[in-house]
């Protein structure tokens, strides 16, 4: 199958817009998307475009994927929606990869759109509810951070991890998020900030959940056919991998780990050829400061239980032997659901291609990153790792 190549991406500013509308959005993204592609993007290089999206509050239920893309003129195109909660962004890469690696695209745009905070809270909180097991968990009155909460008290028993612990997540992904211009909460905070901060859903405070965000995201790959008429610089998918799982906690033999997660690194992991250790930074799916934690020990980068210790330790900080969440996460640059999984390639095209301003990995800049996107509390996970492949080298 042919090799795949991420030449362009780019993203509106995540946050709360009320006189904005999804379209317009997504036309935003969709034109940073193209502006990055060092040879230009017209509308008729467009193969095929998939669309991320869960529809929150009820907008444009049907053909919600064509309903952005023929507003950015990419009329003819077939275009298909992908839901899969919190990962569908992510999802919807992993599809315009499968489409280009079939044969049957050359160049696909993959999207992901939300519109998130024109809702009163309790609406916010049934769309949000949705996303886990609807019987047992959403209509018992289980909210997100409701499940998220019982992952992190069964984690904090079994291994003793603290409050003070993931609210080191908090501080770090503000620090980084500071830098970022589009973030939602684009300021730091302190230990003692996050620490105290009120209670959610106990053992989870403020500062431990992501916000609800408004927001789009684009990427586009092309196949190794045509990568050359569009980037002097390749970045390859040189891995994917995708897994699903039980949809609700209860159904589940842990709370510690999320098995799709791990599935998904392992496969992301064989096909790229390369491990955890070789990885120059990651954009992980952290909703609630606990999905940080799980998250090292899911993708390998730590054995189970010792997560807190890389947060201690410094190693997962932008000068650490591996920078997490430089963009900010979700805790800080924000969760629009439909484009955090997109989001985060932007990320990883930005730190790859020397794109990302104040936020930039250096002293080497960086040749492999990861970026890991979860539905729902762990139903759905999808890992890609990207590759700057050195200048002069062909496959």
């Amino acid at each position: 199958m042919r090799d795949v190549y991420l030449v362009g991406a780019g993203q509106s500013p995540f946050g709360a817009f009320p006189d904005r509308s999804y379209r317009d959005l997504f036309a935003e993204a969709y034109r940073a998307a193209c502006d990055s592609v060092d040879g230009g993007l017209e509308a008729e290089d467009v193969d095929e475009a998939v669309v991320g999206t869960l529809g929150v509050g009820g907008r444009q239920l049907g053909l919600s994927g064509p309903a952005v893309t023929e507003h950015v003129g990419l009329h003819n195109v077939p275009c298909s929606r992908v839901e899969n909660a919190c990962a569908a962004g992510g999802f919807a890469v992993r599809n315009a990869v499968q489409a280009i690696k079939s044969g049957f695209a050359d160049v696909v745009v993959a999207g992901g759109y939300e519109v998130m905070t024109d809702l009163s809270d309790d609406v916010t909180k049934y769309w949000l509810g949705v996303s886990g097991e609807t019987e047992w968990e959403r209509l018992t009155g289980t909210t997100f951070s409701g499940v998220y909460a019982q992952m992190a008290s069964a984690y904090m028993t079994e291994y003793g991890a603290t409050a003070e612990d993931l609210s080191r997540v908090a501080v770090k992904n503000h620090g980084n998020g500071a830098k970022n211009p589009k973030a939602h909460l684009d300021f730091e905070c302190s230990l003692e900030d996050a620490v105290d901060a009120p209670t959610v859903a106990d053992p989870l405070n403020l500062y431990h959940c992501c916000p609800t965000s408004d927001g789009a995201a684009v990427a586009v790959l092309a196949s190794e056919d045509v990568v050359d008429e569009y980037t002097d610089e390749r970045i390859r998918v040189a891995g994917v991998g995708a897994a699903s799982e039980r949809v609700g906690l209860a159904q589940r033999d842990r709370y510690t780990g999320i098995s799709a997660s791990q599935v998904a690194a392992e496969t992301a992991y064989e096909r790229a050829g390369v491990g955890p250790d070789d990885l120059d930074f990651a954009e992980v799916h952290d909703c609630f400061a606990i999905a940080e934690l799980i998250a090292y020990e899911d993708l390998g980068f730590c054995e189970p239980g010792t997560a807190p210790e890389l947060l201690r330790e410094g190693r997962t900080d932008p000068d650490g032997d591996l920078p997490v969440n430089t963009s900010g996460g979700l805790k800080s640059k924000g969760h629009p659901i439909g484009a955090t999984g997109t989001g985060q390639v932007v990320e990883a095209f930005d730190q790859l291609t020397g794109r990302a301003g104040d936020r930039q990995l250096e002293d080497p800049r960086p040749r492999y990153g990861l970026t890991h996107n979860v539905g729902g509390s762990g139903g759905a996970s999808v890992v890609h790792v990207f590759e700057r492949e050195p200048e002069g080298v062909a496959r």
